[in-house]
């Protein structure tokens, strides 16, 4: 499906719906709005038998890069997973897009759960602001279908938007803007919940959309998770996560994916049994409650030294003159990697240098997690989910790029 969110959306609910009773074809939403060469990468590597555009449907014909392989079962290509409604792609901003192959029982379960848990009622609305190619816009649609209604789609967010709205999910960049613009109250207070996620809030951002009347839920849960599946620290009904001994956080229950399209390698690899492996590290509170303390794949080792790249961000966002900050290793021959920052100034006339930010968190990381490099720009590089772009950010930090050195790192 290659359909605009706004002018689609009703064609979309139509095919969502069949699609999850059984009585439509499974559906692949795609961004209509993807460089040609990423959408044809995507589409060849999920192979979906037709494409709908504004244009109406098209067969699609198979090229010889999806002839069986890499972990596809000869014939794989067509075939999806007992009672898969919907596939999404994901990983893209990192390699090869991966089909993620969601149940009907599995969507229904989490939406049905999420709406359980906050309250929602027959007949309320959603607020539609997330793209539909990523789990957490299309459970705006099909929380929507479980209440009866059609959400209320928006590209643009302001009180306006929210006008006879009472929930909508939101990431942490778009809730800033809200909590920074004209007057935050009204485009928050007139939500009875805003469910919060893709990437942890950054500090203070959560204070100040209370204090202008956000009931705001921070919501954990990827793709294979059907989406969120823990919100304020608490698994969802149905659902149990736990922290393995190399601290990765591991979910089951009816939430769960059924398979990647066409890769039983790479499914088996991420489960152990009934529990879906994360990327994420983690720990349980005494209350049984979860903790996510960042990616076990966002690790920089500099020096022999392991550093927690989302750590260091977040140190970094706390400090008054960042607005927002993001932290990659930058490849060196000696050192291996360096730490280095991205870093949009909350005064772009009066940036933060190097040294000051050194000097600022000194106190709060060790040396070797200190930033060595530094590169300013006006804003973070997104992906359409609102999640930092990795490949973008990995660029700006690339030897020869814009980062201004801070020298080698010291002894570790």
């Amino acid at each position: 499906m290659l359909l605009p969110a706004d002018t689609g959306a009703g064609r979309l609910m139509d095919l969502l719906a069949a699609a999850l009773d059984g009585t439509g074809p499974a559906i692949l939403p795609v961004d209509p709005g993807l460089p040609p060469a990423r959408l044809a990468a995507l589409l060849d590597a999920l192979a979906p038998a037709t494409v709908e555009t504004t244009q109406g449907t098209e067969r699609m014909v198979l090229s010889p890069s999806r002839a069986p392989g890499r972990g596809r079962a000869p014939g794989s290509a067509g075939e999806l997973g007992p009672d898969t409604a919907v596939v999404i792609a994901t990983s893209g901003s990192t390699g090869e897009p991966k089909g993620v192959e969601l149940s009907a029982a599995a969507l229904r379960h989490s939406a049905r759960a999420s709406l359980d848990r906050i309250g929602a009622r027959p007949g309320d609305t959603w607020l539609s602001c997330l793209p539909p190619s990523h789990i957490a816009g299309l459970q705006v649609f099909i929380r929507s279908l479980l209440a009866g209604t059609a959400p209320v789609v928006r590209d643009r967010l302001d009180a306006a938007a929210a006008a006879g709205c009472q929930f909508v999910s939101l990431v942490p960049t778009q809730l800033r803007r809200l909590v920074d613009g004209r007057d935050a109250r009204a485009a928050l207070a007139p939500f009875r919940r805003i469910l919060l996620g893709g990437a942890a809030p950054p500090p203070g951002l959560l204070e100040s959309a209370r204090s202008a009347g956000g009931n705001v839920t921070i919501t954990y849960g990827m793709t294979e998770t059907c989406g969120g599946c823990v919100y304020d620290h608490i698994p969802l009904d149905g659902v149990s996560a736990e922290v393995g001994a190399d601290g990765r956080i591991r979910i089951a229950g009816p939430v769960l994916f059924s398979g990647y399209r066409g890769r039983a390698d790479l499914t088996e690899q991420a489960m152990d049994g009934p529990w879906f492996v994360t990327s994420d590290i983690g720990e349980m509170r005494a209350s049984g409650g979860l903790t996510v303390l960042g990616r076990s794949d966002g690790m920089i080792n500099t020096g022999g030294e392991k550093v927690a790249a989302d750590e260091v961000a977040a140190a970094l966002e706390a400090l008054p003159g960042v607005r927002e900050a993001a932290v990659v290793g930058r490849p060196d021959a000696e050192w291996g990697e360096v730490v280095t920052a991205i870093v949009a100034a909350a005064r772009p006339a009066e940036p933060p240098a190097l040294a000051d930010l050194r000097a600022q968190l000194k106190s709060r990381l060790p040396g070797f997690a200190l930033p060595r490099a530094l590169v300013l720009v006006a804003a973070l590089p997104l992906l359409p989910s609102g999640k930092p772009d990795l490949l973008a950010l990995r660029a700006l930090a690339a030897p020869g790029g814009p980062a201004a050195d801070g020298g080698p790192p010291g002894p570790q």
